[in-house]
């Protein structure tokens, strides 16, 4: 793919706005369809296509493995730690109503956590099958 400079071209186009609309999606989440699940496939659905087109090595240096397998942790611990604050501050698991002074403020507060926990690990998660799969595939063309 080095010389399709038409794909290279319109990928580098592309790759941000997909990045805006799964940030929009995110955000968009708790007052409408979307949230973290469909935010987390786009943007890592944004650097597979960008390691499609670029290679798997510019994939890699972009968003790094460590990096990948740090974003399945940090979403899991802020799901989670949304939950413990619930009970820290005298709810129930996932009880939203008590992260503000009111629980209108504090239902939105949550779910923007528990979302963004969501997007976080999604996204990593789905890296990560990237890159052992294209990994798998690559030790085979190596040989035993």
């Amino acid at each position: 793919m080095r010389m399709d400079i038409i794909l290279r071209v319109v990928g580098k186009i592309l790759i941000p706005y997909a990045v805006v609309f799964a940030l929009y999606v995110q955000f968009h989440g708790d007052f409408g369809p979307g949230g973290g699940f469909q935010a987390g496939v786009v943007i890592a659905a944004a650097v597979i296509f960008y390691g499609i087109i670029f290679g798997l090595a510019a994939a890699r240096r972009a968003v790094p493995e460590s990096l990948v397998e740090s974003m399945v942790a940090l979403g899991v611990l802020v799901f989670a730690g949304v939950g413990v604050a619930g009970i820290v501050l005298g709810g129930n698991y996932l009880d939203y109503f008590v992260l503000a002074h009111d629980s209108v403020h504090g239902q939105h507060r949550g779910i923007l956590w528990v979302e963004a926990g969501v997007g976080i690990t999604v996204s990593g998660v789905m890296l990560k099958v990237f890159y052992l799969f294209t990994g798998r595939a690559r030790d085979l063309e190596d040989g035993p």
